[in-house]
C-alpha cells in the first residue's frame, strides 16, 4: 500500500485529494497534515486525525502539497529533508517549481500537475455536471503533468495519482514545467483572465450607460458563445467583414503592440516570483 501524506489537508484541494484517494479501492494510506488549530479542528470534524509534519514526511511514499503558492517554499523546506530516498513530492501548481522554490534533493522525485477544468465546449448531459465549472468530480476535465526530476518510471506513478485526484479525466497531457508555466500563469491567468476581466468591465460600462442589465448580459453571453465557436474552430464559420474591421481597429487601442512579452522567460519568472510571494 502506498502512503500518501497530504499537506494542507483541511483546504479545498487537500479535502478533494483525500476524498478521492482514500477510497479503499485506490490502495492508498492517507496521512492528513495541517499547520494550525483551525486546520486540526476541520480535520477532526471530518473524522480525520491530523498527523505531525515530520512523522508524515518520514512515512510518506508520496507527499502532496495542497497549500497556497505563497507558503509552498516554506512548507517544502520543512518537509523535504525528512522524506525518504526515492519518495515523490507532488505540487498542484507550476508557479513555485518554476520559480525555483523547491529545495535541492536529488534523490526525491518532483512531480507537478494541474487540472485544466471542464471545457466550455463539452458533451456533459447531466445538469449538475454542466454546472461543475471547477471540475469537482462531476464533469470531465483534462489535466497536465510534468516530471520535474526523478526516474522516468515515476511519471506513471504521479500521473495515476493525478488522474485519481482530478477525475473524471478527459485527457492527460504530459508537458514540461516550463510549458506548464506558459499555460498558467501566462496563458490562462495573465492573458485570458485579464481579457475576460476587461469584458466584464465592458458589460458593467454598457449597463452604466443605460442598457438594461439583463438585456446586456443576454446579448454578451450569446455573442461570446458564437465568437468562441468561431475562433476555436468549433463551427465552420467566420466573422463578418465589419466584425473583422472592428477587431483590427480595437486591438490598436486596447492592447499594447508588444503584449506577447508576457510569454518571455524573464517576464514569466518575474510573474511566478510575485505569485509565490517573492516580490
Amino acid at each position: 500500500m502506498i502512503t500518501v501524506a497530504v499537506f494542507g489537508a483541511a483546504g479545498s484541494m487537500g479535502t478533494r485529494a483525500i476524498n478521492r484517494l482514500s477510497k479503499p479501492a485506490q490502495g492508498y494510506r492517507i496521512l492528513p497534515v495541517e499547520g494550525n488549530e483551525e486546520g486540526f479542528r476541520k480535520l477532526r470534524e471530518r473524522g480525520l486525525e491530523p498527523c505531525d509534519l515530520k512523522r508524515a514526511a518520514e512515512q510518506a511514499d508520496v507527499a502532496v502539497l495542497a497549500v497556497p503558492d505563497v507558503v509552498i517554499e516554506k512548507v517544502a523546506a520543512a518537509l523535504v529533508p525528512y522524506l525518504k530516498s526515492g519518495a515523490m513530492m507532488i505540487c498542484l501548481d507550476p508557479a513555485a517549481p518554476y520559480a525555483g522554490k523547491l529545495p535541492v534533493r536529488e534523490d526525491v522525485s518532483y512531480f507537478v500537475t494541474h487540472p485544466a477544468h471542464p471545457p466550455v465546449f463539452n458533451d456533459e448531459t447531466d445538469p449538475a455536471a454542466r454546472r461543475d465549472f471547477f471540475g469537482s468530480g462531476l464533469a470531465k476535465q483534462a489535466i497536465v503533468s510534468a516530471l520535474m526530476q526523478g526516474p522516468e518510471s515515476d511519471y506513471e506513478k504521479g500521473e495515476k495519482i493525478a488522474i485519481q485526484m482530478f477525475g473524471p479525466v478527459l485527457r492527460s497531457h504530459r508537458v514540461t514545467v516550463e510549458q506548464m508555466a506558459l499555460l498558467e500563469p501566462a496563458l490562462s491567468e495573465t492573458v485570458a483572465a485579464t481579457c475576460l476581466s476587461v469584458i466584464r468591465e465592458a458589460l458593467d460600462e454598457t449597463v452604466r450607460r443605460g442598457v438594461p442589465e439583463t438585456a446586456a448580459r443576454d446579448f454578451l453571453m450569446g455573442h461570446i458563445n458564437i465568437e468562441l465557436a468561431i475562433l476555436f474552430n468549433e463551427i465552420d464559420w467566420d466573422f463578418s467583414e465589419g466584425a473583422k474591421k472592428a477587431i483590427a481597429d480595437a486591438k490598436k487601442s486596447i492592447f499594447q503592440p508588444d503584449w506577447k512579452k508576457v510569454f518571455e522567460e524573464d517576464q514569466l519568472r518575474e510573474s511566478t516570483r510575485r505569485i509565490t510571494g517573492s516580490a
